[in-house]
């Protein structure tokens, strides 16, 4: 089970957020995702993105997933939202079909998926730590 719940408040101007979190779930696993962005009435210009995509690798794993705005300044930029599927077919044929095997090709899917949530990230040796741990899990062989 993975549980996250967030708020995050712009209580002033040109506040800045960006969340973007990233689930896989397999087997019986359950995932919850609740996130609230408040944004204050004195908080113009606030810039506030948050984004919850997951993959469900099972039939049996479950999401539940709330993306939130609750906005009382009327000039922002806002937006919230939040996708559930399963891996693309299209794109494990066509490893598979460059003889990539099966559990490698969902690996590499499942690695460029998550690792979009790191671009972010500004400290170079903690990208590359969290990268290599992400292979690592995925069991993945990736050069860094």
């Amino acid at each position: 089970m993975v549980d996250h719940h967030t708020a995050v408040h712009h209580n002033f101007p040109n506040c800045e957020s960006y969340q973007n979190y990233k689930g896989i779930f397999d087997g019986k696993s359950h995932g919850v995702f609740n996130g609230k962005v408040f944004v204050d009435k004195i908080a113009q210009k606030t810039n506030a993105y948050q984004q919850n995509n997951n993959v469900l690798l099972s039939e049996g794993a479950i999401i539940d997933t709330k993306p939130q705005l609750e906005i009382f300044a009327d000039d922002v930029k806002c937006s919230h939202g939040c996708t559930v599927g399963q891996l693309n077919e299209d794109a494990m044929f066509y490893l598979r079909a460059r003889g990539i095997s099966k559990k490698e090709a969902q690996a590499l899917l499942l690695y460029a998926f998550a690792n979009d949530a790191m671009q972010n990230i500004d400290i170079e040796p903690l990208k590359q730590k969290i990268s290599k741990l992400l292979a690592e899990k995925l069991e993945v062989d990736i050069e860094f």
